[in-house]
């Protein structure tokens, strides 16, 4: 028994030692730290937010380059923003506004966007994986249910999707509304990225060829490092808005319409000399050596 007692003394005196240890070590560090004078270079968090009534929401950049898609198909076909609302909360519940190339066991060869099934007549696994298409789809069969507008979202969602969770789609109805209202211009300046400096130089003319498959033509011109687009009002805002939204894929410096400008080093929208009518798309470039 005294010999049990011994080794459990002991046990506990290492217990002990070793804790005293763990916390001077920890100590140590962090005194060296402090003296050093040194900060820590802070992690970027690449995302994108939409502020819209005082109420926040933010996704990756992925989700919110395919929020865009969605959003811009829409109003290139003339739908109202109720309509991009129930089309993002789907997608958000569907695959997390992902373009996925797997389905589940409800629906294994669902793909893309809005989980959409080659099988159920939505088209080639390849048309339901280019979220442009899989877009087109959702609102030809949205368009097709009586009083959609005035239905609430997950009615009018269940409609196209029949969905075997229905009442899943309500809860992304608010950053589906805040992206929506962004997006589709309705609230301007509402979007901003945070996003890291580029590696490398980007074309202005690959930013005019990537909006125009989405929009259409915007009587665009590329001058330099910047591309014009023609366009005004609501329309204007949802295209400004999309290229900050595919900011870090296109390799954008700034955007600027109608006094404002959204600017990748401060990642908000500042007032400026930008003129209405005229979307200016800044790409980025490196400093000359």
């Amino acid at each position: 028994m005294q010999l049990l007692q011994q080794h459990e003394t002991r046990s506990f005196r290492v217990l002990v030692l070793l804790l005293v240890l763990c916390v001077a070590a920890f100590a140590a560090l962090f005194a060296v730290s402090a003296l050093s004078g040194k900060k820590q270079t802070p992690v970027i968090t690449e995302r994108c937010v939409a502020v819209v009534g005082g109420a926040e929401y933010w996704l990756t950049l992925e989700q919110a380059a395919n929020a865009s898609i969605i959003s811009g198909v829409a109003v290139a076909r003339g739908l109202p923003p109720r309509a991009v609302s129930i089309a993002l909360a789907t997608a958000l519940q569907e695959s997390g506004l992902r373009n996925v190339n797997y389905g589940d066991d409800a629906g294994p060869d669902s793909r893309g966007l809005f989980q959409q099934r080659p099988s159920q007549g939505w088209g080639s696994e390849e048309q339901v994986m280019d979220p442009a298409y899989a877009a087109t789809a959702f609102y030809n069969g949205l368009e097709q249910v009586p009083g959609y507008l005035e239905l609430p979202i997950t009615e009018a969602a269940q409609a196209v999707q029949r969905s075997a969770f229905p009442d899943a789609y309500a809860k992304h109805e608010g950053p589906a509304r805040a992206f929506a209202s962004a997006l589709t211009g309705q609230t301007p300046t509402a979007l901003s990225c945070t996003l890291r400096a580029p590696v490398e130089s980007a074309d202005p003319a690959v930013s005019a060829a990537a909006v125009e498959e989405i929009y259409g033509p915007l009587n665009g011109s590329v001058l330099g490092p910047l591309y014009l687009a023609d366009v005004e009002g609501a329309y204007g805002w949802s295209v400004a808005q999309w290229f900050v939204a595919n900011a870090k894929t296109l390799g954008i410096e700034s955007v600027a319409y109608d006094g404002r400008t959204w600017h990748r080093g401060t990642a908000v929208w500042t007032e400026s000399d930008a003129v209405p009518g005229q979307v200016a798309v800044t790409a980025f470039s490196l400093p000359a050596e």
